[in-house]
Formats: structure tokens, C-alpha cells, sequence
């Protein structure tokens, strides 16, 4: 092998090692600092457990996207406007036809209601060591991380590889409490 061949093999292997390194550095995570809600007040911005939130503040006159991106981002004079889970899908782009502004609270005779309390639990597993199963219904939820990733996500749902971009790849959806618990004994058997 002459020394020139050693010099173009040495340059080759630089050259591949750079390239194949090159998409292994994990991306910077966003450094905003967001103020969490309050696992009460989360659920008194919603009907019910489930629900969309209601919009905590007046019409501003522009497109709900325009601050409610597909991240998230800062408002000035206001707060971080979370990720708009729905992206611009077809008949999804009608935000006030299912989130309504807030009203007055002294608008409504007081009542004995108490709704269903919120589980604020981590999910069940299908089997041991399997990841969390998913414990809500995926309809209009198709965006995972404008709840579980980024400045405004809870930390309790906080998802630690948000780079990762097919949740259900890994996490299951439980459609009832029932199933995983008939899938669990039917694997062990």
C-alpha cells in the first residue's frame, strides 16, 4: 500500500466519521421558563374531566395559530401560549367551535355538583417493563407533545424523549382499565 492509498484511506474514514456523527448530537432543549398551572386550576378551565380547556383570556382579534403554534411560544405583555395539539387540520381549524372563552363565574346559581375527580396518576403498564399505556382517547389528541413536551407540559406528564416522533410506536392506547388488565393475565399465561 503506497503512502499516498494510507493518506486517501485516512481522509475517508475522517470524512465517514464526521458524516455519521453529524445527526447524533441531541438538540437543545427550549430554555423558556413558564410558570406551571396549578393541577386545580387545570381543572377548572374544563367542563369536565377530558374536555377541551376554555380560552382564559378575551378575544384578541387574530387567528388562534398566529400564538398557539405547533410549539407553543412567548406572548408579549401575556403568557406562553401552549402548542396547538390540532395543527391546521381541515375541520379542526375552528378553535372556538369546541374551546369557549371563559364567562363569568357569578353567571351560575351555586349547585351540590361535585364532578369525577381527575386522576393525576402515572399510566398502567401493559406488561412489567413495558411503557406506560396511553390512558385517554387519541381522537383529536394526535399531537402528543403540544401536552407532554415543551415549556408549558407538567412535569408529572412530562415526556423525557421528546425527539422521539411516533409515541404509539411504543405506548399502547387503553381503551378501558379492563382490557390491560385481561391482556396482562392472558400474556402470563
Amino acid at each position: 500500500m503506497t503512502k499516498n492509498s494510507k493518506i486517501a484511506i485516512g481522509w475517508f474514514g475522517l470524512i465517514l466519521v464526521v458524516i455519521t456523527s453529524v445527526g447524533c448530537q441531541p438538540k437543545s432543549r427550549e430554555s423558556v421558563s413558564v410558570p406551571l398551572t396549578s393541577t386545580e386550576n387545570r381543572s377548572e378551565r374544563r367542563a369536565f374531566d377530558g374536555s377541551p380547556p376554555v380560552v382564559p383570556h378575551q378575544p384578541l382579534g387574530a387567528k388562534c395559530e398566529v400564538c398557539h403554534t405547533e410549539k407553543g411560544s412567548a406572548v408579549p405583555g401575556m403568557a406562553f401560549a401552549p402548542a396547538n395539539p390540532h395543527g391546521n387540520v381541515g375541520s379542526l381549524q375552528n378553535c372556538r367551535q369546541c374551546h369557549l372563552f371563559q364567562q363569568a363565574d357569578d353567571l351560575f346559581a351555586e349547585t351540590e355538583f361535585q364532578p369525577l375527580p381527575v386522576k393525576m396518576e402515572a399510566g398502567s403498564r401493559l406488561f412489567p417493563g413495558a411503557p406506560p399505556t396511553i390512558p385517554h382517547s387519541l381522537q383529536m389528541r394526535e399531537n402528543c407533545l403540544a401536552c407532554h413536551a415543551g415549556p408549558t407540559a407538567r412535569p408529572e406528564i412530562r415526556c423525557s424523549h421528546p425527539e422521539r416522533s411516533n409515541c404509539v410506536q411504543c405506548h399502547v392506547a387503553q381503551s378501558a382499565p379492563h382490557d390491560a388488565e385481561f391482556l396482562q393475565v392472558s400474556l402470563s399465561d
